[in-house]
């Protein structure tokens, strides 16, 4: 079975396409179960997200697919959302949400307090900072992130290399309070390829975190990120065989916030 969950629409402002032709992208690209999972609304950085007003308008869109696709692909509706330090940030009519209108809810980090790390827009940003300082302080999030117990998936796990700073400690030590947070918290980390895409050129997780991950039992899912028609499943192939060289054969999906594993073919 060939799973991809994270996708976005145009509705977050920063992705091109409409929903319909990811959908047939991702036919024609044999994935079986395609998930949308578009950037949650919040009262900050409102530019590259829905407003609350849309959610319905892509709940209803995403449905309409869904029905309208059934016996070619099964789609699947959920929210990326950003774990924020300001838990204010985090509001509850995403979390809200009852599991017979959304599948499953990504939790992602991609601002450390007020500023975007991942955003080339505020790239000068990583200047004069510690790097080992900054994988820390992600890290520390991701953990609590983990520990919030609000989230199905864990996205890009290790987003905070994107730009290839690379820190001198080891990524398993920086890594470590997260890693544990994940074992004991049962989310399912994602096996994105959108790193493949950026100055990292590598996949979210690293090998070095994958390893630990898979000897430890933690459950995958598998994730493109497109943000454009031609992102669908964009090495969908590599994440697929990364999985299977670290013993991985089965792959988690969710539906109506429930997991069930299916089979990597």
């Amino acid at each position: 079975m060939r799973a991809d969950l994270h996708n976005h629409t145009y509705l977050c402002n920063h992705a091109s396409g409409e929903p319909r032709q990811y959908l047939e992208a991702a036919i024609a690209r044999g994935i079986e179960i395609f998930g949308f999972a578009d950037h949650a609304p919040m009262n900050f950085d409102q530019k590259y997200r829905m407003s609350f007003e849309q959610m319905e308008l892509y709940e209803r869109m995403i449905r309409d697919l869904r029905d309208e696709f059934s016996e070619r692909i099964d789609v699947r509706l959920g929210y990326e959302v950003d774990f924020m330090t300001k838990k204010e940030l985090m509001d509850e009519r995403i979390f809200a949400r009852e599991a017979r209108e959304v599948d499953y809810l990504i939790g992602s980090v991609h601002f450390l307090n007020n500023w975007g790390f991942d955003n080339e827009e505020f790239l000068d940003q990583w200047s004069g900072r510690e790097i080992d300082d900054v994988y820390r302080e992600y890290f520390a999030l991701i953990c609590a992130l983990c520990k919030s117990g609000k989230f199905d998936i864990l996205g890009h796990m290790d987003l905070i290399k994107i730009f290839k700073f690379t820190p001198k400690k080891d990524i398993r030590v920086l890594a470590g309070g997260a890693i544990n947070a994940i074992k004991k918290s049962g989310i399912v980390v994602e096996l994105n390829s959108a790193g493949l895409r950026k100055p990292a050129n590598e996949i979210y997780p690293s090998d070095a975190l994958l390893e630990v991950l898979a000897d430890a039992d933690v459950p995958i899912t598998l994730s493109s990120d497109a943000h454009s028609v031609t992102q669908v499943a964009l090495n969908y192939d590599k994440i697929y065989a990364k999985a299977r060289e670290f013993g991985y054969e089965r792959i988690a999906v969710f539906k109506n916030r429930e997991r069930q594993f299916v089979k990597l073919a």
